[in-house]
């Protein structure tokens, strides 16, 4: 990234994808229309932060590290004094952003979407210690959270008609979703053409002067810059990330394609997934999720990796859970048995709810493991289930009561540990 790499500090410029405007030529390097360095030294001399928006819809109740990556660059921008204006969308929720959709959302209720919120602020941070939180929810200043429904469910028809009256169908079908939509014969129910308005008026809303969003966003945070103009603010810049490959190296990570990495995660679950990502995808892990040195890490792929795992749970649980995590990953996927396995800090999944005698197979599904007794099935046949570092090879396999698992540490595949408890 060109713009401001000279002279600002990394984290300024680390993992972002596109920056606009970015004006060339002498007379754009001065202009705060056209240069986020020059947007920046005017807030400077007038002695005002910058306001940085990020907006999120609780459309769902868990976060992963997907999205804390517009997340982190808030709170970078945030550790350097400027204010992060953090807008929860229970308005826009209820419409269901159509970008990346096929079809039309379901639309969800604003107690489903004020539930979804609560549960999205402390997963961010709040009410928890600044040094382990994705957000500075304590520094007097560093954070505005607001509900876009403060404006938007006040908004009279006269307005909404203004609203419609900057955009024209042309500009709306040629967002690549909403054209694929049209080409294809899927409907397009006429209210998914507000919510690209909507999200834009949250900038004039809040005045803001940065908007941060993934790739995909670039259409919604370009349509705020045409808002802020036509109601006379100046227009925001947008800084654009790139969206987090998943567990799996190839596909987003998403919680309904199964290869995630939530920020609620364990210390022992959350570095065993990361220490088994794809290499082809460690180098944008540790870009977008650390602040580490990447030329001061270890040339070795093996060891980048395990620095990259280290160093993401170290962020979310501290050195020590981390530490912990990483030398117990270790005994356990070696095969630890008996006071090796004992000794590791395993998150505890209750055997209260089985029903025993159980089989093997019933065993996985009834604590959660797996999301049937069919999955459960495949993966004792596929080898990837061991009890206390020993392969259950026969999902008929029976235990007669609890006693003969109590104690012991459950394992599926390599990421995925579980002490066995009562009660």
């Amino acid at each position: 990234m060109a713009e401001g790499a000279q002279a600002r500090p990394e984290w300024w410029h680390r993992g972002v994808a596109d920056l606009f405007p970015a004006g060339a030529g002498p007379e754009a390097a001065h202009d705060p229309d056209q240069q986020l360095s020059a947007r920046l030294a005017q807030a400077e001399h007038r002695g005002v932060p910058l306001r940085v928006k990020l907006g999120i819809d609780p459309t769902g109740s868990d976060i992963h590290l997907g999205h804390s990556i517009l997340f982190r660059k808030l709170r970078a921008f945030q550790d350097a004094g400027h204010t992060a204006v953090l807008i929860i969308g229970d308005f826009t929720a209820r419409i269901g952003d159509p970008t990346g959709k096929s079809a039309t959302r379901v639309q969800l209720s604003a107690a489903e979407v004020e539930a979804n919120a609560d549960t999205y602020l402390v997963q961010l941070g709040l009410g928890q210690d600044p040094e382990h939180a994705l957000l500075d929810f304590h520094t007097p200043g560093r954070l505005e959270v607001r509900r876009n429904s403060e404006w938007l469910a006040g908004l009279d028809l006269p307005k909404v008609i203004e609203l419609l009256g900057t955009s024209t169908v042309g500009q709306m079908l040629a967002k690549e979703d909403f054209a694929n939509r049209y080409g294809s014969g899927t409907p397009i129910s006429l209210h998914e053409f507000l919510y690209p308005l909507l999200q834009g008026y949250d900038s004039v809303a809040i005045e803001a002067d940065l908007e941060l969003g993934g790739t995909d966003q670039k259409f919604n945070v370009a349509m705020g810059r045409d808002l802020q103009r036509h109601f006379g603010q100046q227009p925001q810049f947008g800084m654009l990330l790139p969206i987090l490959p998943g567990l799996d190296g190839v596909q987003k990570m998403s919680k309904s394609l199964g290869n995630t990495v939530g920020l609620s995660d364990d210390p022992l679950s959350m570095y065993s997934k990361l220490e088994k990502v794809p290499d082809a995808v460690v180098e944008d892990y540790l870009t977008l999720l650390t602040n580490l040195d990447l030329e001061a890490l270890p040339a070795n792929p093996r060891e980048r990796q395990k620095a990259m795992a280290l160093e993401i749970t170290r962020q979310r649980h501290g050195a020590e859970a981390a530490s912990t995590a990483q030398a117990d990953a270790a005994t356990l996927v070696g095969g630890a048995q008996g006071a090796g396995a004992a000794a590791a800090e395993v998150p505890e999944v209750s055997l209260e709810l089985v029903n025993f005698p159980a089989k093997a197979f019933y065993l996985l599904s009834a604590v959660g493991l797996c999301a049937s007794s069919s999955e459960a099935r495949r993966q004792i046949q596929g080898g990837g289930v061991k009890l206390d570092g020993q392969k259950l090879s026969d999902p008929n396999q029976e235990f007669a009561a609890p006693a003969e698992l109590t104690g012991k540490v459950l394992q599926l595949g390599k990421k995925t540990f579980r002490r066995l408890v009562v009660g």
